[in-house]
């Protein structure tokens, strides 16, 4: 079964196929989308486990790569997303524990991995609607803050989220993990703080950003009279000045014990279910 399939930006021409070196190329092409410099260069990312290939493919994305363990093999759901990479145009690898443990960086790996392209929406192309959430994330730097910020916003029905300056890496091996799968049902856009803050004078929306500093309980804002576009600050030294006066509101979650601050996906989880809370209630009768 032959197909024709881009991987590493480099168009070959392969088949399903078995691997058992680690020092096949394209192994070592995959491998090195742990990466941050490989990834951007390629444009693709991984994703571990059937179920998040499954969904990747039912929600559009395209996959250059799927390596599946012996183990899954015969397997009717990996069979059948064998042959649909390979309808698409991409390379089926059946590979040794080994193998897979070396491409996942685990001692005990999924038995299944998908290598996709990535996905970015262009931020002039969001047009925040009534009823709609986003989240602005500042700086964001920890892996497993970003992943649990997007698997948040999917579940609370957010409708996207924003990246603003120097953010870890939506699309690292740690990141897609947290995500749990929501890195394929949740838009991302990424902007410098210029860009950002000119999107907001035209986008109609509401920026309600997070501040120590903030004088109003994040419980008493009005979210429902325009868009929400929650900004939430870096982890370390919170919204700058430059965006904090920019925002139309500055909210503060109450703290009653000795903590001086919230883990930032904690907080952002805070802020978008109350947000979502009131905008859900927009056509609930008095």
């Amino acid at each position: 079964m032959n197909n024709d399939f881009r991987d590493g930006g480099v168009r070959r021409v392969g088949q399903v196929k078995e691997v058992t070196s680690l020092s096949n190329p394209i192994i070592k092409d995959i491998k090195a989308l742990s990466q941050k410099k490989s990834r951007d260069e390629t444009k693709s990312f991984m994703a571990e486990g059937l179920k998040l290939v499954i969904d990747a493919l039912e929600l559009g994305w395209t996959i250059r790569t799927l390596i599946y363990s012996k183990a899954a093999k015969g397997k009717p759901a990996v069979e059948q997303v064998a042959v649909k990479t390979v309808a698409s145009g991409g390379l089926v690898l059946e590979v040794s524990e080994k193998v897979l443990s070396s491409v996942t960086r685990r001692d005990n790996p999924q038995m299944v991995v998908g290598i996709f392209e990535q996905r970015w929406t262009a931020l002039k192309a969001i047009r925040p609607q009534d009823g709609e959430t986003y989240v602005a994330l500042d700086r964001v730097r920890d892996p497993g803050n970003l992943g649990t910020i997007i698997r948040t916003a999917d579940a609370s029905g957010a409708s996207g989220v924003i990246l603003v300056g120097e953010s870890t890496d939506p699309f690292s091996l740690e990141t897609v993990r947290a995500t749990m799968g929501s890195v394929f049902a949740v838009p991302l856009a990424r902007a410098t703080p210029e860009e950002f803050l000119s999107w907001k004078k035209t986008s109609g929306a509401q920026v309600v950003g997070t501040h120590l500093a903030g004088a109003v309980d994040y419980r008493t804002i009005n979210y429902k009279k325009k868009p929400v576009v929650l900004l939430m600050g870096n982890e370390q030294s919170g919204l700058p000045e430059a965006l904090a006066k920019e925002a139309d509101a500055l909210a503060r979650i109450p703290q009653a014990g000795r903590a001086d601050s919230l883990n930032l996906a904690v907080a952002t989880a805070v802020m978008i279910f109350e947000a979502r809370r009131h905008l859900l209630t927009l056509d609930a009768p008095a």
